[in-house]
């Protein structure tokens, strides 16, 4: 290919990373033909290359036309002249390896020529290289694949992000499709937390689904979903179980009975790695919390009688049913005991309220509702993690984190549909801790991030990673991002407002796949979180088409508008919008209804108010 062909124009103006070009006047058509194939000249995003020496250094089109003059330039140029400002990316030896940085920069009269789709080939195409995986193709250029480096995409953290409708978890199930393949990662992880239950569709042959009160008949195979509360440490547990305390001094009489409880446990039931001095209110350590329930609660609010021998403790006022039986509850079932009013009267046994009872009514009485109701089952009663009034449990984390990241399927999708609201963020950061310190404490063993990375995947993470909260999940995946790397844990952020995340986590975030952004906001937090000058680049985010891509960062060569290739119908995550009228005949439509189709003669609003009372789209019915 001869030079003259490919030639653009001129080096005029210099100042950092941002070139300013004058284009030759042969250019002026605005279409060249090199190896028989056409090329328009000065597009936006298309890439350009400046010959230096035995180097070539790349850059990207940023701004076409009058506005691309330089300032100081405006009064000198002259009449006709055409302006085209690139922003430098990169550098590669003639036709070597392409790599990202710059070590010299171009003078004033340096040529400036066209980077045709053979040259593009040589600096994106290594698809026969086993870290590179191919998510679809170059959207200029169909023969060149679109790959993307596993090894920079897990540890040094990515975010996709897109405005809904965008095609965003579509991308989401491609890359996991792709890093999921047994054949060619066979020990990969990845942990997904699913908000909205979509992904188990698009992921079932590949994945193990978690799920609160999971469906074990369904098609999805789903497994039941549980954390273990004394897995969590003390501010978590206080979130979940007690709330707020009134002051300091209360909080640290609960601190001291989850400790002693703890430490009762180990005195009977010794664990590898745990010692009575090293013990902390932290440690994960099984333990009875419905025990522990029953005694702040017979402490607060129980009575007892005056004038008998022994102590307080020892002489409890219960009341009595009608067979005679003394009403003392259920430490399981979160059934409290009912004591006998308080009787101060002349002639009657005196029953008193126990001495220095504490002040803890509402977080007491808090707790007891939520080891009753059974949304909260999957923290409360784990099943087999559920710890005896002396702490013994059937099963260990251990075997927990074995389900989670440890089986044959490379893929975990921990779906958090099931989870109350009130305490969501918070369930969320004591997974991400829960995973962390797992791996963080194992990093020199086998199953440590260092010698097996974990990839974690966080949908919705605008709802948990605002800035605006201080919660436990933000504060959690703030340290994964600074820190994870070191230690095999990668994260990748899914979120359809990026403005609203954290700027710490998004600014850590190695490499974008940046779908179609309408909003200013959420494209300036995108512009302004890229390492590389890119402003010409992402000012295409509006007009991206479904499904399409602008791929930028650490995890590839260059940065690229990417055409993503959709999996099939049949494993695509469960978020496609509600069709209003469908054009395809009812008997070919995925869809199942429409205003187009005919109402049914008797709706029936049981089954409505039937999964609206479940808290569970999945009534029998359905399954």
């Amino acid at each position: 290919m001869s030079r003259k062909e490919t030639y653009l124009g001129d080096v005029q103006d210099v100042n950092g990373t941002t070139v300013s070009i004058v284009l030759s006047k042969k250019s002026l058509t605005g279409f060249v033909y090199i190896d028989g194939q056409g090329y328009r000249v000065g597009q936006i995003g298309s890439f350009i290359r400046i010959p230096v020496g035995f180097i070539d250094l790349f850059g990207i089109i940023s701004q076409v036309g009058a506005r691309a003059i330089p300032e100081g330039h405006e009064d000198s140029q002259v009449h006709g002249n055409r302006w085209m400002t690139v922003q430098l990316i990169g550098e590669g030896p003639r036709n070597g390896v392409f790599q990202r940085g710059m070590s010299q920069y171009p003078t004033i009269g340096d040529e400036v020529h066209l980077v045709s789709e053979k040259e593009l080939n040589n600096i994106y195409g290594q698809p026969d290289k086993p870290y590179f995986v191919k998510l679809g193709h170059i959207s200029n250029a169909e023969s060149i694949p679109a790959l993307v480096d596993v090894n920079k995409l897990v540890t040094r953290h990515s975010a996709v992000v897109g405005t809904t409708g965008s095609g965003k978890s579509t991308t989401v199930a491609s890359i996991m499709n792709c890093l999921s393949d047994n054949e060619k990662y066979p020990s990969s992880r990845i942990i997904m937390l699913d908000i909205h239950g979509e992904y188990g569709q698009a992921l079932k042959e590949k994945a193990n689904i978690y799920k609160i009160n999971g469906d074990t008949a369904s098609k999805l195979k789903e497994k039941e979903l549980h954390i273990p509360f004394w897995a969590l440490n003390f501010d978590e547990l206080c979130e979940i179980s007690f709330g707020e305390f009134n002051n300091e001094k209360d909080k640290n009489i609960v601190m001291e009975r989850v400790h002693k409880y703890k430490l009762d446990s180990l005195t009977k039931r010794p664990r590898k790695g745990a010692s009575a001095d090293a013990l902390s209110v932290d440690s994960p350590i099984p333990f009875s919390i419905h025990h522990l329930w029953y005694e702040l609660f017979v402490e607060v609010f129980g009575t007892y009688y005056k004038g008998r021998e022994g102590r307080p403790i020892d002489n409890l006022a219960y009341e009595i049913d009608a067979n005679g039986n003394e009403l003392k509850g259920n430490p399981i079932e979160g059934v409290p005991p009912i004591f006998k009013n308080v009787v101060t009267e002349a002639g009657e046994e005196k029953i008193n309220y126990l001495p220095g009872n504490l002040n803890l009514g509402k977080q007491v009485l808090l707790l007891g509702t939520k080891l009753r109701i059974p949304r909260y089952d999957f923290i409360f009663k784990p099943k087999n993690w559920l710890p005896d009034k002396n702490g013994d449990v059937v099963q260990d984390l251990d075997s927990l984190l074995n389900n989670w990241i440890g089986t044959e399927k490379s893929t975990t999708i921990l779906d958090l549909s099931g989870v109350p609201p009130d305490i969501l963020q918070t369930t969320i950061g004591v997974l991400l801790r829960l995973l962390y310190e797992a791996l963080f404490w194992a990093r020199n063993l086998s199953q440590g991030g260092r010698h097996r990375p974990l990839l974690v995947v966080m949908e919705e993470a605008h709802t948990y990673l605002n800035d605006d909260f201080k919660g436990m999940a933000s504060k959690i995946v703030q340290r994964i991002v600074k820190e994870g790397r070191k230690y095999g844990i990668g994260a990748m952020i899914v979120s359809q407002r990026p403005s609203e995340i954290n700027p710490t986590i998004l600014s850590q975030c190695g490499t974008f796949f940046a779908l179609r952004l309408t909003n200013s906001s959420d494209r300036g937090h995108i512009t302004s979180a890229l390492s590389d000058n890119l402003d010409g680049l992402t000012s295409m985010l509006p007009i991206l088409k479904t499904g399409e891509a602008i791929i930028l960062g650490e995890a590839v060569k260059l940065p690229m508008r990417t055409t993503i290739v959709a999996p099939p119908k049949s494993n695509r995550p469960d978020s496609q919008d509600p069709i209003v009228y469908d054009e395809v005949p009812l008997e070919d439509s995925i869809n199942p209804g429409g205003w187009g189709i005919k109402m049914e003669a008797e709706p029936n609003f049981e089954e409505l108010v039937e999964t609206w009372r479940a808290q569970n789209p999945k009534i029998d019915k359905i399954r």
